[in-house]
């Protein structure tokens, strides 16, 4: 009986190790785990400095007078660790567009929180989605242009902007559901109306340059809202 009895624990891998063996085995996978999570977080701040330093060259002297050895340069990287990171200089651009694509979905987590109004969502992610053009008027026409100017690029924000628009209506949706947005209105239709708004909003700010972007922001979700508002939502 004894001799079933071990061979089942030995079986089942209970006996044969022991107990410091299987804390050492343990605190060597959490040393591995703490060693990937900080090549993961040396490699994403890599990105972003890649990301950066391109924005402000391309703010400074156009998207397509901006090499990758410029980039790199002002990165402190190596040429090589450039490619690591983005296929192209078209797709450090798509950085911008996931860091939107970023605040639409914390917006969307938002609206499973019933403290949240839908009209609080949309409000606050109008201001959000500024933020990033919003450092200079420069930055933001040379964002513009880059779009117009370069296929790559249009067909990267395109791809994003496809997956915004989604997650923008599902906003929108749940709104018609809580009775905030006018249930007639198609949430799709109203999700890329949202978009042309913002975008329009960045392209006239950025010709203008004054008062700040938020600003314009602000009256434009507030001119949004009204027109997609139920009667006493405004």
């Amino acid at each position: 009986m004894v001799i079933n009895v071990q061979r089942s624990k030995l079986a089942d891998g209970h006996i044969g190790r022991p107990a410091s063996a299987s804390r050492a085995v343990a605190d060597g996978g959490a040393a591995q785990q703490s060693s990937t999570g900080r090549r993961e977080r040396r490699a994403a701040e890599t990105r972003l400095r890649l990301f950066r330093c391109a924005l402000q060259l391309f703010s400074e002297r156009g998207f397509p007078n901006v090499t990758v050895e410029e980039i790199t340069k002002a990165a402190d990287v190596g040429k090589g660790t450039f490619f690591n990171y983005f296929e192209s200089k078209d797709h450090v651009l798509s950085v911008m567009a996931e860091i939107q694509l970023g605040k639409a979905a914390e917006a969307l987590a938002k609206v499973a929180d019933s403290r949240h109004t839908i009209q609080s969502v949309l409000h606050r992610l109008f201001l959000r989605l500024a933020e990033e053009p919003g450092r200079s008027p420069e930055l933001a026409r040379t964002l513009i242009s880059s779009f117009l100017a370069s296929k790559g690029v249009r067909q990267l924000i395109a791809s994003n902007m496809q997956k915004g628009r989604k997650m923008g209506a599902e906003i929108v949706a749940a709104g018609q559901e809580r009775g905030e947005i006018n249930p007639q209105l198609k949430s799709d239709t109203v999700a890329m109306q949202m978009m042309q708004t913002i975008m329009g909003t960045v392209l006239f700010w950025s010709l203008h340059e004054g008062p700040a972007l938020k600003v314009w922001m602000e009256n434009s979700f507030q001119h949004f809202w009204r027109a997609i508002a139920v009667s006493g939502e405004e």
